[in-house]
């Protein structure tokens, strides 16, 4: 085995863990191969003989491609909405079976997936390494360029904010059942008012980048979210998303985009707009009669 052989073996051993990072990270399965493939990219033009231990420095690397690949996210934003939906978007490595691609989704939820994208990309990476797979502050800091005390209190915001809206499975599901029928039909009939009542006015829409590829934009606060939903679900039919109340598109009976709703109080703090298939596949989808 050459030099090259046993590099690319060594970074096998750490692909799991990599790719599991940066899916947190950027909440699309499409997304975290590609920073996986970058952070094997640096590796080859790095002499390895200087990196001590070779675990740490990927997990810096995937973290660093990974917040590079969500700021360059947050500029295209403000993309307008077109009419169209979203076609799922299929990429991932080759070779790598649905129970490899099972252990990206099974333990991150559509609502956390909505409540890390509400946060900023420093936020996220802060609660990501350090809350999900336990990497000290005094690591995180230069990659936020922040001393690990600041890193500390950034991870500290971004987990309270998590802490307070991914939902409670002891809610009124009843009363959440409520608020996204009256939504939908509120968007269907082109409601502005009713719309803006039902949105908490911080509301943040979030939108994976597989609906970004279709020109569909996120948007924050009430009158931008009511304004992008006024007449425009149709065609979506209300369903369980993981047992919780959403919506779904699904022309010809296959999921195309999910719609999942993060209520607080009876008011809506979030939507999450999901075509990405390898999580659509993972997720229990049940269309109910309202």
């Amino acid at each position: 085995m050459d030099e090259q052989e046993l590099l690319a073996a060594r970074f096998e051993e750490h692909r799991p863990r990599l790719r599991a990072v940066a899916y947190r990270m950027l909440g699309s399965a499409a997304e975290s191969d590609d920073a996986v493939q970058g952070t094997w990219l640096r590796l080859v033009r790095t002499d390895v003989g200087d990196v001590a231990n070779l675990r740490r420095w990927l997990t810096t690397v995937v973290a660093r491609v990974s917040l590079d690949m969500l700021r360059s996210r947050e500029t295209r934003r403000d993309d307008p909405w077109e009419s169209r939906l979203p076609a799922p978007a299929v990429g991932h490595d080759v070779g790598v079976g649905p129970d490899e691609r099972a252990e990206l989704t099974d333990s991150v939820g559509l609502a956390l997936l909505v409540v890390l994208d509400t946060l900023s990309p420093a936020e996220r990476l802060a609660f990501v390494l350090h809350d999900m797979f336990a990497v000290p502050f005094d690591e995180i800091a230069p990659i936020v360029e922040l001393t690990p005390a600041a890193t500390r209190q950034l991870a500290s915001q971004a987990r309270r904010r998590v802490q307070g809206t991914v939902p409670d499975p002891g809610t009124d599901m009843a009363r959440r059942r409520e608020v996204v029928d009256v939504f939908l039909a509120a968007s269907r009939g082109g409601d502005f008012e009713a719309l803006l009542a039902l949105l908490d006015p911080d509301v943040v829409l979030h939108v994976d980048p597989a609906a970004t590829l279709s020109g569909v934009a996120g948007a924050v606060g009430a009158a931008a979210v009511a304004g992008t939903f006024a007449g425009r679900a149709s065609a979506a039919r209300p369903a369980l998303i993981d047992g919780l109340p959403g919506a779904v598109w699904a022309p010809g009976g296959g999921p195309r985009v999910v719609i999942g709703f993060t209520v607080e109080a009876g008011r809506i703090v979030a939507i999450g707009l999901v075509a990405d298939a390898d999580h659509l596949d993972r997720m229990d989808l049940r269309i109910r009669d309202v």
